[in-house]
């Protein structure tokens, strides 16, 4: 069955994207990318009534024709993703362009292999008729706690996106690693530099100092001591998968709770903490319990997150740990 043709109004929250990127937010992955660029080639999409190209920009308020096409359930299809019960978010901040959420261990943040359901999930199931539907901004791994960024509109995701790669805007964890840290004295930053790649099978993979990979750089600065293990801040300055994990485990500092790098069984204790805007900051604290609980912690949005409001703690204790 096919549908009629359709004349889309591009919305003020989808302008600034490209017309392949539009249409498959539009359609909802109902139609492939290479059959929506063969009906942009070949005139069937229009612009306000005039041929166009695949990534050519949409802007509020234009008119989008979409020629008819066979009905398929979108790959991502609502019946299939929709949220469990069990699972609202926790937001931290919420607004025209934004979301703010701390999420939860043991949620991915993307549909996986074995991972069905995923924030994603959540975001389709919260906001149905959004037209332009929150995305992550960036990504957690599945058992990393804390603050993230989700955009509302395209605007805004492009715009952190920027921040992100410009080095305007910073994100920063908290981990306790097993063992001494020895690159550094107490609130000292010292900068990690690796190049990362991943290795083994579906299911197995890991992400190891490599040659041929790619850059991975971050900022650990040492906050405290336990007698067998260590409280440190990571401030990254890329984005690779599992690269604080596996940066700090090739040092001999696996996190705790990280089996896949040597840090025993779960809970993992890392938790994104902070992410600064160019124009604001959010903080919530991580949700751990003694002897792992940081206190000195708040929760703040479209505030100043300052660094001192981790204190500064001696290298005896941790921030408000139990002696």
């Amino acid at each position: 069955m096919k549908t009629p043709v359709q004349n889309f109004t591009v919305a003020e929250a989808e302008g600034g994207q490209k017309l392949l990127q539009y249409l498959a937010r539009r359609l909802d992955g109902a139609v492939p990318p290479t059959a929506l660029q063969k009906f942009i080639r070949t005139g069937q999409v229009r612009i306000d009534g005039k041929r166009c190209k695949p990534f050519d920009r949409v802007a509020a308020g234009q008119i989008v024709r979409m020629p008819p096409y066979e009905i398929k359930e979108p790959r991502n299809s609502p019946a299939k993703t929709a949220a469990p019960r069990g699972h609202d978010l926790d937001i931290l901040h919420e607004d025209d362009e934004i979301l703010v959420i701390v999420k939860p261990a043991g949620l991915p943040v993307h549909p996986g292999s074995g991972h069905p359901f995923a924030l994603t999930s959540i975001l389709r199931a919260r906001y149905p008729d959004a037209p332009f539907r929150p995305t992550p901004a960036h990504r957690l791994d599945r058992d990393t706690t804390g603050v993230l960024l989700v955009a509302k509109s395209y605007r805004a995701l492009r715009a952190i996106h920027e921040a992100m790669t410009t080095g305007t805007a910073h994100k920063d964890y908290l981990a306790w690693v097993w063992g001494e840290w020895t690159l550094g004295e107490a609130n000292d930053w010292v900068t990690l530099r690796d190049r990362l790649a991943k290795e083994g099978g579906p299911g197995r993979e890991r992400v190891e100092p490599s040659a041929g990979g790619k850059d991975a750089v971050c900022k650990v600065r040492l906050l405290g001591v336990m007698d067998t293990a260590s409280l440190v801040e990571v401030r990254l300055e890329t984005g690779r998968t599992q690269q604080i994990r596996a940066q700090l485990a090739s040092r001999g500092a696996p996190i705790v709770g990280d089996p896949k790098y040597g840090g025993g069984p779960p809970p993992m204790r890392l938790h994104a903490w902070r992410v600064v805007l160019p124009d604001a900051a959010f903080c919530a604290p991580p949700d751990w319990e003694a002897p792992w609980l940081v206190k000195r912690l708040r929760r703040a949005s479209l505030a100043t997150c300052r660094e001192e409001d981790l204190g500064r703690p001696s290298a005896s204790a941790p921030p408000d740990a139990p002696e």
